[in-house]
């Protein structure tokens, strides 16, 4: 593997204007113009200062003057930021950490509080800069800064080892969908490089499922899938959707990025939750947070990989030659066309109308997770240049959907109870009782049949076990 040197982190070129406001001697040029400060939240409350030094007992600077020393350069750094100058607003807010670090531990409870309050307001200022100075003037394309250190090296040297397979098969996989992904990301004006991170989380396999439960190309859980509008019912699960399941990505990556600023940080953010991120933020004591690497030490330790493998991931593909790897040949594009539906038909049964195989439409349609489509309208996918046949062949087929039964029959053996009965069963004893008008639930007698209330899940895997379809 080729020697690696430790470059500093990439900095955005930024026009440079004049700095007259950025220290405390000349603040008093920039009180009088009028121009509203909304660098701190509506709720933060200072009380009013009308000493210009406030000294203690012993002559020294009391905390009230720390605090409203460095609100004055807060509002230093907002005045920097509207007239383009981030590294001297990043100065003005390294000043004001300084001063409110002097407040000592014993101060009022009051000032201690707001010692807290602007701490938070400070680093997350900061953040938004730091998301600023990696941003292009056309959006946010190539915003991801490509820095190098040792943790970015170690996940290269395993992405190149032991992980090479891996990484190979989920290059060439990369080809059927990332071409989709690209369009998408510029349209909303996000960096393309965020198009490998299906690489990192899924290998780009639609039906990818982590121990976590996280499903599809972009492993969302099911509670952010819902949030980000991604349907899942006993028919459908859009994880699993590659153009859906997309959409809702970059959603959350907006999202994600509206809070942090960072990219790097909206990177650990996405594996691990925003709100992980933001307690470990939050519990900064000593130094506040400027960029992901000062927040690296405190991340579950997954997290903590996750984002060097990305940007290894940048790194190898960027310059394979230097990296000895030799990548193959991505595989085409998937190519489709819509046709809708209005009836329930197994994916088995569209696969012989088309004269191709079973495992190609359901490729085609990984959201149906029993290989059926819904009773309800839907838009099935077949492949290109096929809609008119399909449809054409489908008049002449009799509605058969298989039939959805909500009930299966169980024959009580020796040592069965309704409790146990309900629990292998998924479902409860009073439903069990009721459907089956059970006088004395403590007795059954061995060998009766019971009807058995089954979900929707089950119904419709029964209905695919016994279709002639």
């Amino acid at each position: 593997m080729p020697g690696l040197a430790d470059p500093t982190l990439d900095r955005a070129s930024i026009k440079t204007v004049p700095k007259p406001y950025t220290t405390l001697d000349n603040l008093e040029q920039r009180t009088d113009q009028g121009d509203s400060i909304d660098l701190l939240p509506a709720s933060f409350q200072i009380s009013p200062c009308h000493d210009t030094e406030k000294l203690t007992a012993n002559g020294d600077i009391s905390p009230q003057d720390y605090l409203d020393r460095a609100l004055d350069l807060c509002q230093v750094s907002n005045r920097c930021w509207e007239e383009g100058d981030l590294e001297g607003a990043l100065n003005a807010l390294d000043r004001a950490y300084r001063l409110i670090l002097e407040i000592p531990p014993d101060s009022a409870p009051r000032l201690l509080q707001q010692k807290d309050d602007l701490r938070v307001t400070i680093s997350k200022r900061i953040i938004e800069i730091y998301g600023l100075r990696h941003s292009s003037v056309q959006g946010y394309c190539k915003a991801i800064p490509l820095v190098m250190n040792r943790h970015i090296r170690i996940a290269i040297k395993s992405l190149l080892g032991r992980e090479r397979k891996y990484f190979i098969e989920a290059y060439k996989r990369s080809g059927r969908y990332r071409p989709g992904i690209v369009k998408a990301l510029r349209k909303a004006g996000l960096p393309e490089e965020l198009s490998w991170l299906p690489l990192i989380e899924s290998g780009f396999k639609l039906r990818a499922l982590s121990r976590a439960r996280a499903l599809g190309l972009w492993q969302f859980i099911a509670s952010t899938g819902y949030k980000f509008g991604l349907k899942r019912t006993p028919w459908i699960d859009e994880r699993m959707d590659p153009e859906k399941s997309t959409k809702a990505a970059i959603a959350y990556l907006k999202e994600l990025h509206g809070i942090f600023g960072d990219w790097t940080t909206v990177l650990a953010a996405y594996n691990c939750g925003e709100g992980t991120v933001l307690r470990k933020i939050r519990s900064q004591r000593i130094n506040y947070l400027d960029n992901f690497w000062d927040l690296y030490e405190t991340l579950p330790s997954e997290t903590a990989s996750y984002v060097p493998k990305f940007l290894a991931v940048l790194h190898i593909l960027n310059r394979p030659e230097q990296f000895g790897i030799k990548l193959p040949e991505p595989d085409p594009p998937v190519q489709y066309e819509e046709v809708t539906i209005n009836r329930s038909i197994p994916l088995t049964l569209v696969a012989r109308l088309l004269d191709t195989s079973p495992q190609a439409i359901k490729d085609l349609n990984p959201e149906l997770r029993y290989g059926i489509t819904p009773t309800s309208r839907y838009s099935l996918k077949v492949p290109k240049g096929k809609a008119g046949i399909f449809l054409t062949r489908l008049e002449k087929i009799p509605h058969c959907s298989p039939k959805l039964t909500r009930t299966i029959a169980y024959r009580v053996r020796t040592g069965d109870s309704l409790y146990r009965i309900a629990k292998r069963f998924r479902t409860t004893v009073r439903n069990i009782v009721a459907l089956n008008h059970i006088k004395s639930p403590d007795y059954l007698k061995v060998g009766v049949v019971l009807k058995i209330p089954v979900g929707l899940k089950r119904s419709i895997k029964l209905a695919l076990a016994g279709s002639s379809i």
